[in-house]
Protein backbone atom coordinates (compact mmCIF):
# COMPACT_ATOMS: atom_id res chain seq x y z
CA UNK A 1 0.00 0.00 0.00
CA UNK A 2 2.50 2.64 1.14
CA UNK A 3 4.65 1.66 -2.02
CA UNK A 4 1.81 2.79 -4.18
CA UNK A 5 1.75 6.01 -3.63
CA UNK A 6 4.45 8.40 -2.68
CA UNK A 7 2.15 10.45 -1.11
CA UNK A 8 1.10 8.12 1.79
CA UNK A 9 2.92 8.14 5.12
CA UNK A 10 2.31 5.50 7.67
CA UNK A 11 3.14 6.25 10.80
CA UNK A 12 0.06 4.01 12.75
CA UNK A 13 -1.22 0.82 11.62
CA UNK A 14 -4.42 -1.19 13.73
CA UNK A 15 -5.48 -4.52 12.93
CA UNK A 16 -8.44 -5.83 14.16
CA UNK A 17 -8.78 -9.70 14.20
CA UNK A 18 -6.96 -10.22 10.79
CA UNK A 19 -4.50 -12.61 11.69
CA UNK A 20 -6.42 -15.47 13.59
CA UNK A 21 -7.35 -17.30 10.01
CA UNK A 22 -4.39 -17.80 8.36
CA UNK A 23 -2.07 -20.89 8.62
CA UNK A 24 0.73 -20.96 11.00
CA UNK A 25 3.74 -20.50 8.65
CA UNK A 26 1.27 -17.16 6.83
CA UNK A 27 0.51 -15.60 10.53
CA UNK A 28 4.62 -15.73 11.41
CA UNK A 29 5.02 -14.40 8.20
CA UNK A 30 2.79 -11.64 8.76
CA UNK A 31 3.77 -10.74 11.95
CA UNK A 32 7.62 -10.91 11.02
CA UNK A 33 6.73 -7.96 8.95
CA UNK A 34 4.71 -5.98 11.17
CA UNK A 35 7.44 -6.35 13.96
CA UNK A 36 10.16 -4.81 10.88
CA UNK A 37 7.39 -1.99 10.33
CA UNK A 38 7.53 -1.54 14.14
CA UNK A 39 10.92 -1.03 14.42
CA UNK A 40 11.27 2.51 13.35
CA UNK A 41 8.62 5.22 14.78
CA UNK A 42 5.48 3.19 13.53
CA UNK A 43 3.22 1.97 15.83
CA UNK A 44 1.27 -1.08 14.81
CA UNK A 45 -1.78 -2.58 17.02
CA UNK A 46 -3.25 -5.70 16.69
CA UNK A 47 -6.80 -6.64 18.57
CA UNK A 48 -6.74 -10.28 18.78
CA UNK A 49 -7.93 -13.10 20.98
CA UNK A 50 -5.49 -15.66 19.44
CA UNK A 51 -3.27 -17.13 22.15
CA UNK A 52 -0.52 -17.61 19.33
CA UNK A 53 0.20 -14.15 19.10
CA UNK A 54 0.69 -13.23 22.63
CA UNK A 55 4.24 -15.67 22.18
CA UNK A 56 4.72 -13.18 19.34
CA UNK A 57 4.43 -9.72 20.51
CA UNK A 58 6.68 -8.24 23.18
CA UNK A 59 5.10 -5.43 23.64
CA UNK A 60 0.74 -5.55 25.06
CA UNK A 61 -1.77 -3.90 26.30
CA UNK A 62 -4.30 -6.69 27.83
CA UNK A 63 -7.68 -5.50 28.65
CA UNK A 64 -9.63 -7.78 30.62
CA UNK A 65 -12.94 -8.16 31.60
CA UNK A 66 -14.21 -9.18 35.15
CA UNK A 67 -17.65 -8.64 37.69
CA UNK A 68 -16.36 -5.31 38.25
CA UNK A 69 -15.58 -4.16 34.62
CA UNK A 70 -13.32 -3.98 32.09
CA UNK A 71 -9.05 -3.51 33.29
CA UNK A 72 -6.39 -2.69 30.99
CA UNK A 73 -2.03 -3.06 32.11
CA UNK A 74 0.85 -2.91 29.72
CA UNK A 75 2.84 -5.56 29.39
CA UNK A 76 5.99 -4.09 28.31
CA UNK A 77 9.44 -6.56 27.55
Amino acid sequence: LQQSSAEMNLDMMSIDEGLGSPDEHSRNQAVRVLQEMAEGSRLIGIISHVSELKQEIEDQLLVNKDENGSHVKWQIS
